[in-house]
């Protein structure tokens, strides 16, 4: 059987998961890639830029598999459709993250040192934020199996609201990183269209992340 045949075989949960955890990984693989671009290590910028690469044509079969074998409802409230929307949210996620490393790669950037403090620690933020919309989707097999139980309905939405922090953490960080990067607009020309654009996609990680946890409380809210 395939990986994803097998984790049918389970539960029609599974390949949701597994989805999200490599989804996730592509963001996680982003870091390294500042790193690299904080010292302008184009050999370690490449291969960063392969990993995601090879991550994100992966969650892209799972995404194809899953869009394929879903059945159109599956247990009470969650239907086809309900699983679909995150699952699209999940996707951008890696989406956004080979993004990133593709202009990071194409353009030969390297992360100007007034902005390095403050992006390491957005990326980090983001990360955090992306692994908790992984542990949200995790929950999906609890929620099943206790029939969307008061206590596991709560504690996702708790889990859930502690994502929506985590978020609006890295729109703060966000920000600070536009206002550094403005201040230095003059000095750095041209470049400064192509960090705005790469700012505002590592935001994006945390939005769409974001976006998986607030679908799953309208899901369960139903």
């Amino acid at each position: 059987m395939t990986l994803i045949g097998d984790l049918f075989g389970r539960s029609p949960i599974r390949p949701m998961q597994e989805h999200i955890r490599v989804s996730v990984e592509c963001a996680k693989q982003v870091l390294p890639l500042f790193e690299a671009l904080a010292v302008g290590d184009r050999a370690k910028i490449q291969a960063c830029r392969a990993k995601i690469d090879e991550l994100e044509h992966k969650a892209d079969r799972i995404k194809n598999e899953i869009r394929s074998h879903l059945p159109k409802r599956l247990f009470m409230a969650m239907e086809r459709r309900d699983m679909l929307e995150i699952l699209d949210a999940q996707d951008s996620i890696a989406d956004v993250a080979q993004d990133i490393a593709e202009l990071a790669d194409l353009r030969g950037m390297t992360l100007p040192s007034v902005l390095r403090d403050v992006m390491i620690e957005f990326v980090q933020r983001v990360i955090v934020t992306c692994e908790q919309a992984e542990k949200v989707v995790n929950e999906l097999d609890e929620l099943v199996e206790t029939g969307f139980g008061t206590r596991e309905v709560t504690h996702v939405e708790d889990m859930i609201s502690e994502l929506n922090r985590y978020e609006s953490e890295t729109d703060k960080l966000e920000e600070k990183a536009l206002r550094l990067l403005f201040a230095e607009e003059d000095k750095l020309g041209v470049s400064t269209f192509f960090w705005y654009q790469i700012i505002g996609w590592v935001g994006d990680l945390a939005d769409y992340a974001e976006r998986v946890g607030n679908r799953l409380r309208l899901l369960i809210a139903n």
